[in-house]
């Protein structure tokens, strides 16, 4: 059988059978009556490649070239100057509909009657987009309600992080989202030349079937957000205060523990870290998609929690713990990392890339002193490091199936306005707003966002994560970039291919839900509320409740991807 790696189209039954879960009842989810509904909580294997209804890719120019080349997307290219922005759309489609879009945004909700949103939907038509805001701390579970009342508007944005709450999301999406395909398929650069451009990767990670057996039922059902790749995530250190108190940037984790003792203390309120849970697994090699790892000498899948790195982690998290080397209120999950690390009570935080360039941001308002930096990779008892680098689409925009053709066309309208790139007049709006308003250039030309466009152009998510744009570049402090183009350069040789690349997993319900029992458990073991001699019984405890049974689902996949 081919494999998907070969541009062939995933096709196993067998797949979706060994996990031995039922009816759509033990998903959860609605038994829908049209034909084209599926119901399952068996999970699905997608392929993300091998497509032939995909839109036909034909390349944007840029208008402007990046100062520094990368080879995307896993190490982009970047700016180090501000180029004189040209017009990306020449030919304005007139837009007259009315949408709600439901949106994830983190902190205070900003203003749809501010400025910027006039100005948006002025320039890309006249189409206006009303934009439900929601808690994006609780987004990814309430969401799940909202998809199966059909209570999100015209369209809702996900992210794909978010996609693990829903126990079958593969149903939510054939069953309450837009088929695309139709009007997206073969050339669509006459009217939508800049979603055209899109890396073809991105539409086929926007792919969902019907019946994921059987080829022929594979549709596009959302519009891909930027597609992103090299690390996203990683560990920032308040470099002023590592010179400041003479220790060197640790280059293992045994050496990052040393410095976390060296530097932190209790009493009187300094603490290496404000929270450490969800990134430290890429130090202990926890494996890839959920958590499996295939060993090549045993030709068997390993899930981390069987490996001896498990226990190492948890050793760790725990030794942070015991020695008061993380803040007494990590387990509440509500401390502001960000605001911490910036008034230097914490020396180290996880998160995302783009909080470097927040963080040089507020340096260069005034709002903050010092600098951060990513740690370099890290592994512990002298193994070679390992960066995950997964190309993947950071999310969709999924369009409501009760729309008429004309608005989802419509829709699209907007979405191939937003896929301009860095270097464009669109772009600068829908990223900095309107010029004196919401933001002003710097000494150096770039843009610098002002109080207001800080509150609302700055919000994490609203039309900026409408579509993805034909390039993804590193932008912003042309020293921040400097930094940051070079770190993506030396990190390469520690990249990490995930096996499981070119098909999206959806793990069985049941699996899920004991995986999420195992990391409610691991908590409480890394926070003292268990004791690390019960590692073996939460370990079986999981096998029992669904990770033996998806030992087999995962094997399967992996044969299927690498032929074996």
């Amino acid at each position: 059988m081919p494999v998907p790696s070969s541009n062939a189209p995933f096709n196993r039954r067998s797949l979706f059978k060994v996990a031995g879960l039922g009816a759509a009842g033990a998903a959860g989810l609605p038994v829908l009556a049209a034909c084209s509904d599926i119901e399952s909580g068996e999970g699905a294997v997608q392929s993300t490649e091998g497509f032939d209804f995909l839109p036909t890719y034909q390349e944007w120019p840029l208008p402007v070239q990046p100062d520094l080349v990368g080879e995307p997307p896993n190490h982009p290219s970047g700016f180090t100057s501000y180029p004189e922005p040209v017009q990306a759309v020449t030919e304005l489609p007139s837009g007259s509909g009315t949408y709600e879009m439901t949106v994830p945004n983190w902190g205070a909700n900003p203003s749809n009657d501010d400025p910027y949103f006039a100005a948006v939907s002025e320039a890309w038509g006249g189409t206006v987009i009303n934009l439900r805001h929601a808690d994006g701390n609780t987004y990814a579970d309430t969401s799940v309600q909202w998809l199966k009342a059909n209570e999100y508007g015209d369209a809702i944005m996900m992210s794909s992080w978010m996609l693990g709450s829903h126990v079958n999301f593969q149903e939510t999406v054939v069953n309450g989202f837009y088929d695309l395909t139709d009007i997206v398929k073969g050339d669509i650069a006459g009217r939508w030349p800049l979603l055209a451009g899109l890396p073809t990767a991105s539409w086929g990670q926007s792919v969902w079937s019907t019946d994921v057996a059987d080829p022929a039922t594979a549709r596009i059902y959302g519009i891909p957000g930027t597609l992103s790749g090299g690390q996203g995530n990683a560990v920032f250190v308040r470099t002023d205060y590592l010179e400041a108190a003479n220790l060197a940037m640790p280059t293992t984790v045994e050496e990052l523990l040393e410095v976390c003792r060296a530097w932190s203390d209790d009493a009187n309120g300094k603490w290496a870290f404000a929270t450490l849970d969800w990134f430290v697994g890429e130090w202990f090699s926890t494996g890839d998609t959920e958590g499996w790892k295939w060993d090549e000498n045993e030709k068997k899948m390993y899930h981390t929690s069987e490996l001896p790195e498990f226990t190492e982690l948890l050793e760790f998290r725990r030794t942070l713990w015991d020695e008061q080397l993380i803040h007494p209120d990590a387990p509440s999950g509500t401390l502001d990392t960000h605001a911490m690390q910036a008034a230097g009570s914490v020396l180290f935080t996880q998160d995302s890339m783009i909080w470097w360039g927040e963080f040089a941001r507020q340096v260069k308002t005034g709002e903050v002193e010092g600098a951060i930096a990513p740690l370099p990779p890290l592994a512990a008892k002298g193994r070679t490091p390992i960066v995950s680098m997964n190309p993947a689409v950071e999310g969709w925009t999924f369009l409501n199936k009760d729309l008429k053709k004309e608005q989802v066309e419509e829709i699209l309208d907007v979405a191939n306005w937003c896929a301009s790139p860095y270097g464009t007049k669109e772009y600068e709006l829908l990223q900095y707003g309107v010029e004196g308003e919401h933001f002003d250039l710097g000494e150096d030309g770039t843009p610098v966002l002002t109080e207001s466009g800080s509150t609302i152009v700055g919000a994490p998510v609203n039309y900026k994560a409408l579509c993805g744009q034909v390039q993804n570049f590193l932008t912003g402090d042309p020293e921040t970039v400097q930094a940051r183009f070079d770190y993506n350069a030396a990190i390469q040789q520690y990249g990490s291919k995930n096996m499981f690349e070119g098909m999206r997993i959806e793990g069985p319900a049941d699996f899920k839900a004991a995986a999420s029992t195992l990391w409610d458990q691991q908590n409480d073991i890394a926070y003292g509320r268990a004791d690390l001699s019960t590692i073996p019984d939460i370990v079986q405890t999981f096998l029992d409740n669904g990770g033996e049974a998806a030992r087999e689902y995962y094997t399967e996949a992996y044969k299927s991807v690498h032929g074996e």
